[in-house]
């Protein structure tokens, strides 16, 4: 699966929009992570109107570039689903990489940005979407047709981080 292999983060999108289509294949993407004890606490904010996203972008001193994204993923865990507590950040770092691959292989470029490992991101997306309770921002992902940047692939395999049967 080469798309294993060429993702980059992608920051920078040309202004074309995502397709409908293709935003729907993002989100079964992600729906299809493995998850623990099939708990699947994933919830979605699809955020594509340019105000919103600006101010997205300022929930995170990291975000910015979700200012000129045409889609932004807000990943979020509902802990109605949540059946194993110390698993839902695994489930939910599963969905966002399903979705970046998918974005790569169909022909787009995604970043994704970490809300769950702040405090005040956390506070701040809750506050933006007035978010109840029991839904915890884990992530932001944002998508599109890369400006200047491609996926391509770069060599990170290191062989002396490899051990068999013993450190």
């Amino acid at each position: 699966m080469k798309e294993i292999f060429i993702r980059r983060s992608i920051r920078k999108f040309t202004e074309q929009p995502v397709e409908v289509e293709k935003i729907e294949k993002l989100i079964k993407a992600a729906m299809q992570a493995p998850s623990a004890a099939n708990q699947q606490p994933w919830e979605f904010i699809v955020v594509q109107d340019k105000e919103n996203l600006l101010k997205l972008s300022e929930t995170s001193p990291y975000a910015k570039p979700v200012a000129n994204s045409p889609v932004t993923f807000v990943l979020l865990g509902n802990d109605a689903h949540i059946k194993v507590p110390t698993g839902w950040e695994q489930d939910m770092s599963a969905a966002a990489e399903n979705m970046l691959l998918e974005a790569v292989h169909l022909g787009l470029g995604g970043v994704w940005f970490g809300i769950a490992t702040a405090n005040s991101a956390v506070e701040n997306v809750r506050k933006l979407f007035d978010l109840p309770e029991n839904i915890r921002p884990f992530a932001l992902i944002s998508v599109g047709y890369p400006d200047g940047q491609e996926n391509v692939f770069v060599d990170r395999y290191q062989s002396e981080r490899v051990h068999y049967e013993k450190w």
